[in-house]
C-alpha cells in the first residue's frame, strides 16, 4: 500500500474515510501529542517508503530536495505491507525509538491507530505553507485525521486487477480471481482492507453496508481459495516480482505498480474490475524518536510544490493529492493529464468504495479471521 483535482464523485468517497468502522475517529489533539520543534533543516534524513513510489535518478525528487536543502537523504524502500512494517516498528516505538527513521508512509487507517498509541509527532503547520496552500480540499478533513494533525497524503490510488493479458486475456472481474482455470496463478494481498472488501464486491455485497456475518463470509471465501491452491500466495508489494516472470497471471494489486511494470513488460495491465475497486490513501508521518523531524517536515512541504508533485505523478502514475498538477501535466504531456490512473473520472470509479478503517470489535473479528485464512 496503503489519497486526490478529483471529480466530485470521488471527493465524496474520500471524505467518507470512516466508512465501515465502529471505532471513533482520531481527534488530532495537539495538546496530548509532541509537536515537531522548530529548528534548522540540515543533516541526515531517513525515509521509509514503499517500492516504485517516487521518481528516481539524479534529476529525481530526492536529488532535488538534497540540492535545495543540503540534507543527505537515505530513501529506503522497506515497506511491503502495513501490518508487517508496523510489527517491525512497534517494539521500537514503544521505547520512543524510530530506528533512525524520520519519515514513514503508511495507510491512513494505520496512522490513526499509531496516533492513538502515542507513536506519532504532530506537525508544526507554520512550517508547511505548501501543504496548506496546495492540499486538495477533499482531503483536508478525513475521518482518520480530521485536522491533518499527524498525516499528510503522499499518494492515492486504486486496488484492482493487475493482469498478464497475454496469459489471461479477457479478465475483467474480481470473480476471475476465483475461476478454477487460473488455479495457482493468482495472488491476493496481505492487506485485509483490500482483499476482503474486494471479495465482498465479487459476492455482490457493498463493503460499506456489509454486516459482520457478510465480512466473515468473504473471509471464508478467501480461506477456501487459499486452501484449494487457487491463490498461490498472499503478497504485499512483492507481487511486482512474480508478474513479469509469469508465475502470477492475475494479481490483486495497486494501480500505479501496473504502470511501472508495463514499462518493461507491455503485456501487464491494470484492469478496473466490473465490480469496482477500492480507493485508498497512504500518508506521510513523523514517528516519535525521529532523529531529524525538521528535515522530515521540510521534505513533506517540498513535495507539495505542484512542479515537484508533477514530477512524481509523471513517474508513479498514482492519484495526486496536490492542486495544480493536472494543469502542469497538460502542458508537459496531454496524455498524462487524461490518464484515468492519475485523474480518475466519476465514470471510471463509479463502482469503487473507499478503503475502510474497520476498527473496534468488527475490525478485530475480521482481522483475526483473515490472519488465520492467510496463515499469518
Amino acid at each position: 500500500m496503503r489519497r486526490w483535482m478529483l471529480a466530485a464523485a470521488i471527493a465524496a468517497l474520500l471524505v467518507a474515510t470512516g466508512c465501515g468502522t465502529d471505532e471513533p475517529p482520531a481527534n488530532g489533539d495537539e495538546a496530548s501529542a509532541p509537536v515537531v520543534p522548530k529548528g534548522p533543516v540540515k543533516g541526515d534524513l531517513t525515509i521509509a517508503q514503499w517500492p516504485l513510489y517516487i521518481d528516481p535518478g539524479k534529476r529525481g525528487t530526492i536529488a532535488e530536495f538534497e540540492k535545495a536543502t543540503g540534507v543527505n537523504v537515505e530513501y529506503v524502500e522497506e515497506i511491503n505491507d502495513n501490518a508487517e512494517f508496523f510489527g517491525k516498528l512497534r517494539p521500537l516505538l514503544e521505547r520512543g525509538d524510530s530506528g533512525d527513521r524520520s519519515l514513514i508512509t503508511v495507510s491512513d487507517w494505520l496512522a490513526a491507530r499509531m496516533d492513538k498509541l502515542g507513536y506519532l509527532q504532530h506537525f508544526d503547520d507554520s512550517q508547511l505553507p505548501n501543504v496548506k496552500a496546495n492540499l486538495l480540499p477533499a482531503l483536508r478533513s478525513p475521518a482518520a485525521d480530521p485536522k491533518r494533525a499527524f498525516t499528510v497524503p503522499w499518494q492515492s490510488g486504486m486496488t484492482g486487477l493487475i493482469v498478464r493479458t497475454d496469459l489471461a486475456p479477457g479478465v475483467d472481474e474480481i470473480s476471475d480471481l476465483f475461476d478454477p482455470k487460473y488455479k495457482g496463478r493468482v495472488t491476493m494481498l496481505t492487506e485485509m482492507r483490500d482483499t476482503v472488501p474486494m471479495t465482498l464486491k465479487s459476492m455482490g455485497i457493498d463493503p460499506d453496508e456489509a454486516s459482520q456475518d457478510e465480512w466473515l463470509s468473504a473471509v471464508d471465501k478467501v480461506a477456501e481459495a487459499a486452501d484449494s491452491g487457487q491463490v498461490r500466495k498472499f503478497t504485499g508489494n512483492d507481487y511486482i516480482k512474480d508478474l513479469p516472470k509469469g508465475d502470477t497471471w492475475i494479481a490483486l494489486g495497486w494501480s500505479g505498480d501496473a504502470v511501472q511494470l508495463q514499462k518493461e513488460s507491455p503485456d501487464i495491465r491494470f484492469i478496473m474490475p466490473k465490480e469496482g475497486c477500492m480507493l485508498w490513501s497512504t500518508s506521510m508521518e513523523i514517528p516519535v524518536g525521529a532523529p531529524n523531524p525538521q528535515a522530515a517536515q521540510a521534505f513533506i512541504d517540498f513535495v507539495y510544490d505542484p512542479e515537484v508533485q508533477a514530477d512524481i505523478a509523471e513517474w508513479v502514475n498514482y492519484v495526486t493529492p496536490v492542486t495544480g498538477v493536472k494543469e502542469i501535466l497538460r502542458k508537459r504531456d496531454p496524455a498524462l493529464a487524461k490518464n484515468q490512473l492519475i485523474f480518475p473520472s466519476p465514470e471510471y470509479t463509479a463502482n469503487c468504495s473507499f478503503e475502510p478503517v474497520l476498527g473496534g470489535t468488527l475490525g478485530e473479528a475480521v482481522t483475526e479471521a483473515f490472519q488465520r485464512a492467510v496463515g499469518s
